[in-house]
């Protein structure tokens, strides 16, 4: 009697064993469920690969999962500002190239040299 116990014991724990691990597997899944994320079919269909591959993309997908948030995309910070900043600050350089090119074109002109922009070669 105590050898079907055991028995039963055993069908028990490796049951609840590999279901687990597929449980423990879906988790980035879900990870990516709730965040919507745009790559959910392709984490999913990773995490049943890493299965087979004794668990080595498991960490990576778990990570790829938590990249993305709805409210903010991949990005952390408020990359948008930061880009609109950058190319404030790269037109008010390029109108201050602008207006210094006209300035030294208008001193050649006056000084009456010759100008070298014919591009003739050697």
């Amino acid at each position: 009697m105590l050898d079907y116990f055991a028995l039963g014991v055993l069908i028990f724990a490796g049951l609840v064993l590999f279901y687990g691990i597929i449980v423990l597997h879906d988790i980035p899944y879900e990870i990516a469920v709730h965040r919507n994320h745009p790559h959910q079919d392709a984490i999913h269909a990773t995490g049943w690969v890493s299965l087979f591959t004794l668990h080595a993309l498991w960490p990576f997908l778990w990570i790829w999962a938590m990249l993305y948030r709805e409210d903010r995309g991949w990005g952390i910070g408020s990359s948008g500002q930061l880009h609109q900043t950058s190319i404030n600050e790269l037109q008010v350089q390029l109108l201050e190239l602008q207006q210094r090119v006209a300035h030294l074109e208008a001193i050649q002109s006056k000084a009456g040299e010759p100008r070298h922009d014919a591009g003739g070669g050697i």
